[in-house]
This record gives C-alpha cells, sequence and structure tokens, in this order.
C-alpha cells in the first residue's frame, strides 16, 4: 500500500485529534484499503465488508497511530487484521448456517474457482497458525501480507532481526505444512 507524504500527513493529524484531516485520510485510504482487502478475500462483496471494517477501525483507532513507524505500515496491519477478522466470521455464519441446514447463499469457492479455494485454504492455514502460534503468525502477516521488509519486521515487533526472520521461517514451513495436507502433499 504505497501512500504518498500527503497521507503520512493527514495521519498524523488525524492522530492528534483533527477531524477535518480524518475524514480527508479516510477518504484517500479506501481504495488502497478496498484493493488490498480484495488480494486477501475471494468475494468482492466480503473485500468491502472488510475494508468497511478497516475504516472504522482505523477512524476509532488512530489516536493510538503514535507515528513511530509509517502510517502506511499500520494500515497494513489494521487491514490484514480486518480481513482475517471478517474471514472468520464468514466461516462462522457459514458453518451456523450449514448447521441450521439451510441452503447457502454461495457455492463453496474451493469447488469453483481454484484460486478463491486456495485463498481460502491459505487463510484457513493461517488462521490455524495464529492459534497454535500467534507469535509465528504475527511476523507471517507482517512479511508476506502487508509487504515489510525483515527490519521493518523485527521494529514493529520489537525483536532483533534474526529472530524476525526465524519466526517468518517457521511460519512459512507451518503454512507449508498445513497446506500440504490439505492437498494430500507432504513436505
Amino acid at each position: 500500500m504505497a501512500l504518498d507524504d500527503t497521507t503520512e500527513d493527514l495521519a498524523r493529524d488525524a492522530a492528534r485529534g483533527d477531524h477535518r484531516a480524518l475524514g480527508e485520510l479516510l477518504k484517500q485510504i479506501e481504495p488502497h484499503v478496498m484493493r488490498h482487502c480484495a488480494r486477501i478475500l475471494p468475494y468482492r462483496q466480503d473485500a468491502e465488508e472488510a475494508c468497511q471494517d478497516t475504516l472504522l477501525a482505523v477512524a476509532r483507532n488512530i489516536s493510538r497511530f503514535e507515528g513511530r513507524s509509517r502510517f502506511s505500515t499500520w494500515l497494513h496491519i489494521v487491514t490484514a487484521n480486518c480481513a482475517r477478522t471478517t474471514y472468520r466470521s464468514l466461516k462462522r455464519r457459514a458453518a451456523e448456517q450449514s448447521s441450521d441446514d439451510l441452503p447457502t447463499q454461495r457455492p463453496d469457492p474451493r469447488r469453483v474457482s481454484v484460486i478463491a479455494g486456495s485463498r481460502l485454504d491459505l487463510l484457513d492455514a493461517m488462521e490455524a497458525l495464529e492459534t497454535d502460534k500467534p507469535d509465528l503468525a504475527q511476523a507471517l502477516v507482517l512479511r508476506d501480507i502487508c509487504q515489510l521488509d525483515y527490519a521493518e519486521v523485527a521494529e514493529q515487533l520489537g525483536i532483533p532481526l534474526g529472530t524476525a526472520k526465524s519466526r517468518i521461517h517457521q511460519a512459512r514451513k507451518f503454512v507449508q505444512a498445513a497446506l500440504g495436507s490439505e492437498y494430500g502433499i507432504s513436505l
């Protein structure tokens, strides 16, 4: 999510309580957030829901943005977390709906689209990682979803660079193993 210096300035002003800056900031970041959510979630409607959740989270939590890192880094993290939360919520609703024996509104993307199914499998693997090893999941999200470099990941997590690299490596191995078992592949 490449944001310009004007956006960074708006974020700092919004964090200090400038409501006009917050409104302008939300308008500027919405297309970026939507694109990022659409890369994570397979259905546009779900990506739109995650985008709205992200914008709401930014509005509610902008005062927590301390400016130690770039706003775009902070926004990446908020966006990825909201998209993953939306996915978990959708998955829970689908499970509740299927337990009520109601017809599903959408076909199972694993049967309809290889790309959408793969994304959902990856989200399932990430969810398992987050449940089992949240430190590893956080590092992997920052590196592979938010696309921060290793030094930025270490800085965001407050850990040494070597520890960040190790966590990312372990997380990738976990996800590969989870995806391998999903597809009957031994790694």
